[in-house]
């Protein structure tokens, strides 16, 4: 499902391009006149707001690099440097600071409505495995940028990440060293991370365009999971779903400007506007909140090998969401007994997070492994099961009659059974 490539320019400077380059064409067959089902809602609206903070972090970040000096003994006064001399420094390291945790606010709500209105399921596998490949390119980019500061929590979660590839047999010391470019993180281990860190979000917004190509194949999804069938069921892009990005951004930007205004630091850690030293530990590493899950996932396994691999395979079952659940339902509106799971779920991540900000003593301990081993039980065993057992409830004729009501003729229908709803 596409739109429709209805674009006649007007200019003759636009008509000499179009014929050469119809790069306006594509963008007004995808962003103008492309059909939208009729019924999305404003979960839907964080595929835009992450694009443009995908665009706020580069463009803050390529400002950033002008100033910042990727070298272990001024890489700290750099920082400073750019928060007390540059002009609005201060405004462009808060906002890229920020802009990462808003970055992965929108993208957690960007996941779990898929994973709520089953955006996983075919015909939008490939779609969901681009968006999982992002999640993945945007950990390791976040990581990276954590550690340039280098304060105390930058220093030594970037040695307590690292050195858990020392846990795999045989090749682990190697990739340790290759990764530190030495024995021990230091001048050379900033500067990869430097550079792969600039690199990144590069890579990370070509993968956005195939995003956004897989997803104009088949079209959105919808909170009914019905696919269109006709043109009652969809709404051109633009001014309907513009307007609507439009708003949603607007709201979101008020929210991200309160943090940048008001609490610039508030969910950054105190330890890190302290240089680093490789001589004194903080009492308590703790990395970046959108870790904490996995982080908790990774203390919970008393084996260092056990816990990283389940740590990266936390992150990597979502890949394979489209193959573990088998129903043929998408939306959890009509799936009760889903929803009632995907809500545990939610609350189990919710958790997980508090208890990996917290020390791995007592009944932490406890609740992380608990917590664990539902994680993945959602996965493997609720997900397969539900998809044999749940009797979903009966969904709608069409996206249109979800949103509008049926057709007259079929309340008739239904009211006088003696005169049977005509067929189409």
């Amino acid at each position: 499902m596409s739109g429709h490539p209805t674009y006649v320019p007007t200019h003759p400077a636009a008509q000499w391009l179009e014929r050469r380059l119809p790069i306006l064409g594509l963008l007004h067959s995808s962003f103008v006149v492309f059909p939208n089902p009729r019924n999305l809602n404003y979960w839907w609206t964080f595929g835009g707001i992450l694009s443009f903070m995908l665009a706020a972090q580069i463009a803050t970040g390529v400002v950033l690099v002008m100033h910042y000096t990727p070298q272990a003994s001024l890489a700290f006064a750099s920082v400073e440097h750019i928060m007390r001399d540059v002009n609005y420094g201060w405004l462009f390291r808060y906002a890229h600071a920020n802009g990462a945790s808003m970055f992965f606010v929108a993208l957690y709500i960007h996941m779990f409505r898929g994973m709520y209105y089953g955006s996983y399921k075919e015909p939008r596998e490939v779609l969901w495995l681009l968006g999982i490949l992002i999640y993945l390119l945007t950990i390791a980019t976040a990581f990276m940028g954590y550690v340039l500061p280098w304060g105390q929590m930058s220093f030594w979660g970037a040695t307590v990440i690292t050195s858990l590839f020392s846990a795999v047999p045989f090749v682990g010391d190697s990739i340790t060293t290759w990764l530190w470019g030495g024995y021990a993180v230091d001048n050379a281990t900033l500067n990869r991370f430097f550079s792969l860190h600039y690199l990144l979000p590069f890579m990370i917004a070509g993968v956005v365009v195939l995003h956004i190509w897989a997803l104009h194949v088949p079209g959105s999804n919808n909170p009914t999971g019905l696919e269109p069938k006709t043109a009652k069921d969809t709404l051109p892009f633009h001014p309907y779903f513009t307007v609507k990005d439009g708003f949603a951004l607007a709201c979101f930007l008020i929210f991200f400007s309160w943090f940048i205004f008001y609490v610039p630091n508030y969910l950054n850690h105190a330890d890190n506007y302290i240089e680093a030293n490789p001589l004194q530990t903080p009492a308590h590493i703790v990395p970046e909140w959108y870790y904490l899950p996995f982080y908790a996932i990774l203390r919970s396994i008393p084996s260092k090998l056990g816990g990283t691999i389940a740590m990266f395979a936390a992150v990597l079952i979502f890949a394979f969401l489209p193959w573990l659940d088998s129903s043929r339902i998408k939306s959890a509106v009509y799936r009760p007994l889903y929803k009632i799971a995907f809500w545990a779920f939610v609350v189990c991540a919710v958790l997980l997070g508090y208890v990996g900000a917290q020390p791995p003593e007592g009944v932490y301990v406890l609740a992380a492994r608990l917590l664990t081993a539902y994680y993945f039980l959602h996965f493997l065993v609720i997900l397969p099961l539900l998809g044999i057992y749940e009797k979903p409830r009966p969904l709608p004729a069409s996206i249109a009659d979800s949103v509008l009501g049926p057709p007259k003729e079929a309340i008739h229908a239904d009211a006088n059974p003696a005169h049977p709803r005509k067929s189409g």
